[in-house]
């Protein structure tokens, strides 16, 4: 992760931090047992450390969680905000409108793509694996849709993306752009390569000594990204072909209400 972080944005994630961490926990000692958990010495002295831990006052009984929150580097809070499920847009592009759109409507996949976030960091294997099916629960609650006539009976994200491609004639109506069908294309391969890494490189499946486990975060973030943009535009492109029969029925009017 880049440490290189804004001022201003530094500015913003302290405040959503503080206000989070005095919404979850209602006392000064519950809040400084948090930030102490993120505090590392480096010597026996006590003078060496990655940050500092400021109070209000002499005795030391109230911390001062902004000053405190102003010593901690750039990565570090980023990693607090994730921690506390904050939104960190400009880290994890897409991520609050995707959340939002599970919440409405898919909760199962909500569920699982909360804990793929917050295990980013401190489990990218753990994180890649909830991706993984995060995406596959969202593409079966699309095909379970009884206007979409077609047979699926595979529940690997690859044949998952492939069907629903198929579905969405994304790969082959002609109607579209090369561009556009030859993306589509990608996106099956695109969903092999997060399921074979799901697979091979993470714990989900069972493993013996010296195979390779996915073990840096910046990984989890680019197939977190990866599932999140593809996700997306499957949610979008389905709602607009498909809207809710609640919402496209004709309305029905009630003559006794009628103001004239």
């Amino acid at each position: 992760m880049n440490t290189k972080i804004s001022p201003k944005y530094q500015m913003s994630i302290i405040q959503n931090i503080n206000d989070r961490l005095f919404e979850l926990y209602r006392s000064y000692d519950d809040v400084e047992n948090y930030i102490e958990k993120w505090h590392e010495i480096y010597d026996s002295f006590g003078d060496n450390e990655n940050f500092p831990i400021v109070f209000k006052d002499n005795e030391r009984k109230k911390i001062d969680v902004k000053k405190t929150l102003h010593y901690v580097d750039g990565e570090t809070l980023i990693k607090m905000a994730i921690d506390l499920g904050i939104e960190t847009p400009d880290y994890v592009p897409c991520i609050p409108t995707f959340k939002n759109e599970l919440k409405s409507s898919y909760e199962m996949a909500s569920q699982t793509f909360d804990k793929a976030f917050k295990n980013v960091e401190e489990d990218p294997s753990l994180a890649i694996g909830l991706a993984n099916s995060a995406l596959e629960s969202i593409i079966k609650e699309i095909l379970k849709d009884k206007r979409i006539s077609i047979q699926w009976d595979k529940d690997t994200l690859s044949s998952l993306i492939k069907s629903i491609c198929k579905a969405f004639q994304l790969n082959t109506d002609s109607s579209c752009p090369t561009e556009i069908r030859t993306i589509a294309s990608s996106l099956i391969n695109c969903g092999r390569a997060i399921e074979d890494l799901r697979s091979d490189k993470t714990i989900l499946h069972g493993k013996v000594d010296g195979n390779y486990i996915v073990t840096d975060s910046i990984y989890a973030y680019f197939i977190i990204n990866a599932v999140t943009t593809v996700g997306l535009f499957l949610l979008n492109y389905y709602k607009t072909k498909y809207p809710s029969e609640a919402n496209s029925a004709s309305p029905v009017w009630d003559d006794d209400n009628l103001p004239f």
